[in-house]
């Protein structure tokens, strides 16, 4: 699977090269329930990308974040990873979403995805599903967020 991830990552870079000047970077707020074998926390987190336009009606993009699930003795989750999507007019995006996430030593992959909805000239809301693939016979975590970002 990490294979797989990489050669995903190298893909998207390759597609945005010639894109690279056309683009914006963006930051964000985001929380919402974590869930897993039964049991639902809180979590919250923040994170920081950057956008390439891939024409009119396309895009994609690399993202960094921090999550916390709120329980006592759960670390704080850093991820890295990509999104591709579709410009559903002048203020939506639609996309899809994987990576890695890390912590306490391990990693593991997640695939999701979500829809950004422009709020003024550079404020968003957002909506977001993620599946964190965990491996060692954990469960998987579900991630269903809700976030407010800022382009620039």
């Amino acid at each position: 699977m990490k294979k797989f991830l990489t050669l995903v990552a190298l893909a998207a870079t390759t597609i945005a090269t010639p894109a690279f000047a056309s683009g914006e970077g963006r930051a964000e707020i985001r929380g919402g329930l974590a869930t897993a074998a039964g049991q639902e926390e809180a979590f919250l987190g923040v994170a920081a990308g950057y956008d390439f336009d891939l024409g009119d009606s396309a895009f994609i993009g690399a993202e960094v974040g921090l999550d916390k699930v709120l329980v006592d003795g759960s670390e704080v989750i850093f991820s890295a990873g990509g999104r591709i999507g579709a410009k559903a007019g002048e203020k939506t995006r639609i996309y899809a979403a994987g990576g890695m996430g890390f912590s306490d030593g391990d990693s593991d992959p997640y695939l999701g995805a979500g829809a950004e909805f422009g709020i003024g000239s550079k404020a968003y809301a957002k909506v977001e599903y993620r599946r964190v693939l965990t491996s060692g016979g954990f469960p998987d975590i579900n991630f269903f967020g809700v976030g407010a970002g800022i382009r620039f």
